[in-house]
């Protein structure tokens, strides 16, 4: 018996039971249809937050506060209050008030400035635009997206915020293109919107701004982006009334970086901001933390449905055993008339590993129909906000080492019945009743 012949003698000894050979196929099933699941949930996940994380700035720019003085360990809780520390010695301002140790202020981006390998950097500056306005329309609040100048958003229509330019832009959400009376995202560019901000007396003035572009929903672009220029005259605007000993700081600054520097270089960078008393981070170890705790959940579940699988083996190393017990005359017959042990081994092992791979392409199947279908559904319900975010992302790759995967434990549950059968007396077998 050659090996072709083998390989079908094997098939064709899987199917002769229907009934206990599909109970084993359905558990297997239910292993694989799980473990395709939770694979492709975490692959569209991580996926759709490295996309996010590639869409930013990320690659040459650092998000810089200052660093806290003596700050005990996270494990050791937060400090005692010192009244005496909370205020920055020598920085008071003519009321009496000061500046906290957490504000950034023009000496310390100088000092950040002269730090080697940072190109450029400006205080991140905090705007609160009470309303926007098109036309004669109604007013609706403005949402200001504070992560914009770490951002490339993927844009719906128009283009992204120009650097450098003295033109007030704003690049908008899909969710206000209806609301403020556009027919659709490309008639709302190159459009004049009006803004409206208090200043510090609470007095509302408007400033105009042309809409650049717009962006789609994403979970680091939350809101409207302004261009440098319309964020310095919202700024200028909201702080018209401040009294003039007030002192002005900012608790977050930006800076950039050489875009091909490499990893250690970046490390330097940081280390030598740390030595300045400044904490630096770029997206992606912020970013770090979400995909960490993502990768975890989904091992959780993937832990889950290897047991089941397991469980599964238990049920081919059962069918199995059953056909040994019901075919021991066969065997007896084949190993008389010359048919070797190592044969009847690779006879069994050949037949579980068949139920292994039937049960795995039907999960697999299975899941991917399942999988199409919920992200259809959830495309235009829970998730019709974040465009681009597919819940289940079946990778071709990963179906396939899960379908081997499954099958190498259905090789391994049958090991111990294919090794049974090939011990077998042939003179005893023949003998059996």
């Amino acid at each position: 018996m050659n090996a072709i012949d083998v390989i079908r003698t094997a098939v064709g000894n899987s199917l002769r039971s229907k009934l206990r050979t599909t109970l084993t196929v359905v558990a297997i099933f239910i292993g694989a249809f799980t473990l395709t699941i939770t694979s492709a949930i975490g692959t569209g996940v991580l996926s759709f937050i490295d996309d996010q994380v590639a869409s930013v700035g990320a690659a040459d720019v650092l998000s810089i506060t200052r660093t806290a003085e003596d700050a005990p360990p996270a494990e050791a809780g937060p400090a005692p209050y010192d009244p005496d520390r909370a205020i920055v010695a020598g920085e008071f301002t003519g009321d009496g008030s000061g500046l906290t140790t957490g504000i950034l202020t023009a000496d310390d981006l100088a000092i950040i400035l002269r730090v080697d390998g940072i190109l450029d950097v400006s205080a991140a500056q905090q705007v609160n635009p009470r309303y926007v306005e098109y036309g004669n329309n109604n007013k609706f609040e403005l949402v200001v997206n504070g992560n914009s100048s770490l951002t490339t958003p993927e844009l719906a229509a128009g283009s992204h915020l120009e650097a450098g330019s003295d033109q007030m832009q704003i690049l908008l959400v899909t969710s206000y293109v209806d609301t403020l009376g556009f027919s659709d995202a490309e008639a709302a560019v190159g459009e004049t919107v009006t803004i409206g901000v208090a200043d510090y007396a609470g007095e509302m003035h408007e400033v105009d701004a042309i809409v650049a572009g717009v962006q789609n929903e994403s979970i680091l672009a939350a809101g409207a982006a302004l261009n440098q220029a319309l964020s310095d005259e919202l700024y200028r605007v909201q702080n018209i009334g401040v009294p003039a000993n007030s002192v002005e700081g900012s608790i977050l600054a930006t800076a950039h970086f050489d875009a091909a520097a490499s990893g250690e270089q970046i490390d330097a960078i940081k280390a030598n901001l740390a030595d300045q008393g400044y904490t630096a981070v770029t997206v992606a170890d912020q970013i770090g933390m979400i995909q960490t705790v993502i990768s975890g959940i989904i091992g959780i579940l993937n832990a889950f449905a290897i047991i089941a699988l397991i469980a599964a083996g238990f049920g081919i190393i059962n069918t199995l055993l059953m056909s040994v017990q019901e075919r021991t005359r066969e065997i007896g017959l084949m190993k008389a008339m010359g048919m070797g042990s190592g044969r009847i081994y690779a006879l069994f092992s050949i037949e579980a590993v068949f139920i292994g791979l039937l049960g795995s392409l039907i999960g697999a199947l299975a899941a991917i129909g399942a999988g199409a279908v919920a992200n259809g559904l959830l495309d235009g319900t829970v998730l019709a906000d974040l465009e681009g975010l597919p819940v289940l992302r079946f990778d071709p790759a990963a179906v396939g080492i899960i379908i081997l995967l499954v099958m190498g434990i259905a090789f391994l549950a049958g090991t111990l019945p294919a090794r049974r059968a090939s011990r077998q007396n042939p003179i005893d077998a023949l003998r059996y009743e």
